[in-house]
């Protein structure tokens, strides 16, 4: 197997890839072969943080007629339970793993700390982080672009539907393009729809490199960390 060319990632997953074939809820197929994979990137001595959405048990705004703080909130206990989820199948894969929330509920998950985070990731334990930023009005890729940002990792890696960046969506048009390679004032600029502005606003003023790929393979996870010429690359 290739060596790995980053020596801490932090991936991003949605809750809508948690479900699987399903419309909503977990998938336990998928959620062994994930733990299953990110081990064998861990046993690389590759530090991994992970990061993951609330949509396959909340969508909040398209809640018609709900607060949209209410619902923000609501979508931030969701992700806790994916967060949980994704540890639990760690755990059964023999890692070792610790869930840290930006809300504090101590029954279930440390309370985010930066130092701490760090700390866990350089004894080789695998950081889930629950609840987003904490605040509403912010996605959970832009949580993803923060704890990037705070505990250095060398590349966001966002899991997608699709195996790359594209021009417009190619689940649409035929002659949609791929970019191999595309920088964030493109990102922007086009469009071109990878996560919302505020995350990459804040991918591009830290200098976050993105990676993008399908999760269709999950080895393509192992792959992106080696360094394989596989989905987009975004970067200054």
């Amino acid at each position: 197997m290739t060596a790995p060319i980053y020596k801490r990632i932090l991936l991003k997953l949605s809750g809508e890839a948690l479900a699987g074939n399903k419309t909503q809820g977990l998938d336990s197929d998928v959620l062994r072969e994930i733990g299953e994979t990110v081990k064998i990137i861990s046993d690389m001595n590759v530090e991994v943080a992970i990061v993951v959405g609330g949509g396959n048990f909340w969508r909040g705004r398209t809640s018609e007629g709900m607060d949209r703080v209410t619902a923000d909130h609501m979508g931030m206990l969701a992700t806790a339970m994916n967060a949980l989820a994704i540890s639990d199948a760690l755990e059964q894969a023999g890692a070792v793993t610790r869930v840290l929330s930006a809300i504090e509920m101590r029954q279930f998950a440390e309370p985010f700390i930066r130092k701490r985070a760090v700390r866990h990731l350089e004894k080789g334990r695998i950081v889930v982080f629950a609840c987003g930023t904490g605040n509403p009005y912010f996605s959970t890729d832009t949580a993803a672009a923060l704890r990037c940002t705070e505990i250095e990792a060398d590349i966001l890696l966002k899991a997608t539907m699709v195996d790359g960046v594209y021009d417009k969506d190619p689940r649409v048009h035929s002659d949609a393009k791929k970019y191999d390679h595309v920088n964030y004032d493109e990102i922007l600029s086009k469009n071109l729809g990878i996560m919302d502005a505020t995350a990459a606003a804040l991918c591009r003023d830290n200098n976050v490199k993105i990676g993008v790929f399908s999760m269709e393979n999950l080895h393509n996870i192992v792959d992106m960390v080696c360094g394989e010429d596989i989905g987009t690359i975004v970067s200054d």
